[in-house]
């Protein structure tokens, strides 16, 4: 029996109207809670941190079957896509069955 699958998506962003860090953050600030609201997913910021024209996120998507994750990251795929700040350079999409048996750790004993 499957325990899930983990979707990630990332893409490398360009804001070519971006002026300033301020900017970038703001823009950024906005594709995460929209992406987040939408698409249920979580959103980090992971590179190009001190350029105020480039951004590098990833995108996480989880769900209970492949097909159904598949569905979820092309329909974020279409929304960076569509974001008039921004305009993607380059994208990758990746998606892992996550194992069945789950793993307990005892912090009490550390």
């Amino acid at each position: 029996m499957g325990s899930g699958y983990v979707g990630a998506v990332s893409a490398d962003l360009h804001l070519p109207h971006g002026g300033s860090l301020k900017d970038k953050r703001r823009e950024l600030r906005r594709l995460k809670q929209r992406l987040a609201q939408r698409h249920g997913c979580a959103v980090a910021e992971v590179d190009h941190h001190d350029l105020w024209q480039r951004a590098r996120i990833t995108i996480a998507i989880v769900g209970r079957d492949a097909q159904d994750v598949g569905t979820q990251m092309e329909a974020v795929s279409r929304a960076l896509h569509t974001d008039p700040a921004f305009e993607v350079l380059e994208e990758s999409r990746e998606i892992r069955a996550v194992e069945a048996e789950p793993t307990f750790l005892d912090w009490g004993n550390r």
